[in-house]
């Protein structure tokens, strides 16, 4: 029997409970999945490539069905690289099924044979994005709950509420 690789990719600047949400989900029903840190030259993030990754890795640490890495480019252009052929999407609210959406039938239209799956994220993280959590977190604001720690100690480190470890 082969084994049924996904794609879950993003930005993930930084990651969130929402993400790794998604992750246990999509683990329940794909054998491996890799988290694919999109470099995205339009955007400008506030953690490197290198430390989103590290993030991630903390957070997801000891699941061998999990690989991190990074892209450029077009999704569907990686999917196949790495063998994949479905691309999973988490959703919050309503708010992010159009763009999920047009998203989804753009990369239809580039690939026909890379099919998208959307997985809600826990209702507990309906409201909370990577943007909203900086900001909180840039005016010192308390965001433990909603992030892992390691993504909690980074974040008061790079705004200065916290000693560098």
């Amino acid at each position: 029997m082969s084994q049924q690789t996904a794609i879950y990719p993003g930005f993930f600047d930084p990651v969130t409970n929402g993400h790794l949400s998604v992750v246990a989900r999509a683990l329940k029903i794909f054998d491996k999945l890799i988290v694919g840190i999109l470099n995205n030259p339009h955007k400008e993030p506030l953690f490197s490539i290198d430390e989103r990754m590290h993030m991630i890795r903390q957070a997801l640490r000891g699941n061998a069905n999990i690989e991190i890495d990074s892209f450029d480019g077009l999704l569907v252009d990686y999917a196949i690289k790495k063998n994949s052929n479905v691309v999973v999407r988490g959703l919050r609210a309503l708010s992010d099924f159009e763009y999920e959406f047009q998203l989804a039938l753009m990369n239809r239209k580039l690939n026909r044979d890379v099919q998208s799956i959307f997985l809600m994220t826990d209702y507990k993280w309906f409201y909370t994005s990577s943007t909203i959590i900086k900001e909180a977190a840039s005016f010192g604001g308390d965001i433990s709950g909603l992030v892992p720690a390691v993504v909690n100690r980074k974040l008061k480190e790079k705004f200065g509420y916290a000693k560098k470890t």
